[in-house]
């Protein structure tokens, strides 16, 4: 197990720098099919997903009060999952983590 978090560790990391990370780690995770890094993959398109999703929602209100708090939380939930990835550990990130395993499987 610790090899496999060795080799996809890469990939993992580099998923997290926005929706490119994800879309570059997706490239470099496509030959080896690493499964520490398609867990972080996942975790990483969802969170762009969700990113994208929720600021489509807010952004008609167009106040920072409505908008910084959907900043915060998805800052939030970004940093864990980068985190996790740093320690070569598969948690997936809370409340939406198991959601996006399931719905980005074939990543």
């Amino acid at each position: 197990m610790n090899e496999i978090v060795e080799k996809g560790k890469t990939a993992a990391i580099t998923s997290y720098i926005l929706l490119i990370g994800a879309l570059i780690a997706l490239s470099m995770n496509a030959e080896e099919k690493n499964p520490f890094a398609a867990f972080h993959i996942r975790q990483s398109l969802g969170l762009s997903l969700l990113f994208i999703s929720l600021g489509l929602l807010v952004s008609p209100f167009d106040n920072w009060m409505i908008t910084a708090p959907m900043y915060f939380f998805v800052a939030i939930l970004w940093t864990y999952g980068l985190v996790t990835a740093l320690k070569g550990e598969m948690i997936p990130v809370p409340i939406f983590g198991k959601f996006f395993q399931k719905f980005l499987r074939k990543f």
